[in-house]
């Protein structure tokens, strides 16, 4: 199979992954508080990646692994605690359509300390997606006051720790195989989640409870599947596409997020509708490639 249909292959995976990565948060959240969902989920990601990718670390050199710990605590590191943490106050659903705003962080991030060359539809695309986002959690806050969308930062935050990642390995890392970058980045990051998970209370959790049991079900599945095998995937899909089009996933994520959302009693209101089409027009804005002019 050619690049091409490669890269389309792991977005298609993707999107349907991630895109139950946040209903899958949603139920972990109901047996383990927030900070405990995302210890967990960066453990058992880490155990599944240390069986499979141990040996691949040993010829990394001093210099990688700088660029390896930066994209790690950026991707693998805060953004499980902070979906986790966003999703204690606002549905799946929403949360995943703020984070269609990765691609945009993508380019702003590109552009601004990667020499990302940037023409003017892109750059009317970024504002469309911001304005997109702005409308999106207005709205939530004056239609959705059972739910607080001050913690949308949470999702900004995790985006634009997704945008420099996405630069750093397509930019630094792109030598190594995507089993490096990924057990070597979530390797950097196990001890930090051991120690908040050690300060959320994990010990004092009662497992012998059928409610615990099923959460941590659901946290071993996101971890293996929305972790694990995602990143691998993902850097898979860096090494063999651009960083923007990479990005892309959020295109499809949403439309995944949402249904699972509703499948689980969700509800989703025209307004918040029209902000997400408003945030996915600027993310086609700024992917959209010129065509060549034809020569007659």
């Amino acid at each position: 199979m050619n690049n091409f249909k490669k890269k389309w292959l792991y977005l298609a995976l993707l999107s349907f992954i991630w895109g139950s990565s946040f209903i899958l948060i949603k139920k972990g959240l109901v047996g383990f508080s927030s900070l405990q969902v995302g210890g967990l989920r960066i453990i058992f990601a880490s155990l599944f990646l240390f069986v499979f990718g141990i040996k691949s670390l040993k010829n990394i050199s001093l210099r990688d692994w700088k660029w390896i710990s930066i994209a790690g605590f950026l991707s693998s590191f805060f953004p499980p605690f902070f979906f986790a943490i966003a999703q204690t106050e606002i549905d799946s659903g929403i949360t995943s359509i703020l984070n269609s705003i990765v691609p945009l962080a993508t380019t702003l991030v590109g552009v601004w300390l990667f020499g990302l060359a940037i023409n003017k539809r892109q750059i009317l695309g970024v504002f469309i997606g911001l304005l997109g986002t702005i409308a999106l959690v207005v709205v939530g806050l004056e239609f959705s006051p059972n739910q607080n969308y001050w913690y949308s930062i949470f999702i900004f935050l995790s985006a634009l720790g997704y945008a420099f990642n996405i630069n750093i390995i397509k930019r630094h890392l792109a030598h190594l195989t995507p089993l490096q970058v990924t057990t070597g980045s979530f390797g950097v990051v196990i001890i930090p989640a051991i120690i908040m998970l050690a300060y959320g209370g994990i010990l004092e959790v009662n497992y012998k409870s059928i409610e615990i049991q099923k959460a941590l079900g659901y946290i071993l599945v996101l971890a293996i599947l929305g972790t694990a095998v995602a990143n691998i995937l993902f850097n898979k899909l860096i090494h063999i596409s651009s960083p923007v089009f990479s990005a892309s996933v959020t295109y499809i994520i949403p439309l995944v997020a949402i249904l699972w959302g509703i499948l689980d009693g969700e509800t989703i209101n025209l307004y918040q509708i029209v902000g997400g089409v408003i945030i996915l027009f600027g993310v086609w804005l700024v992917n959209k490639k010129k065509h060549p002019t034809k020569k007659h």
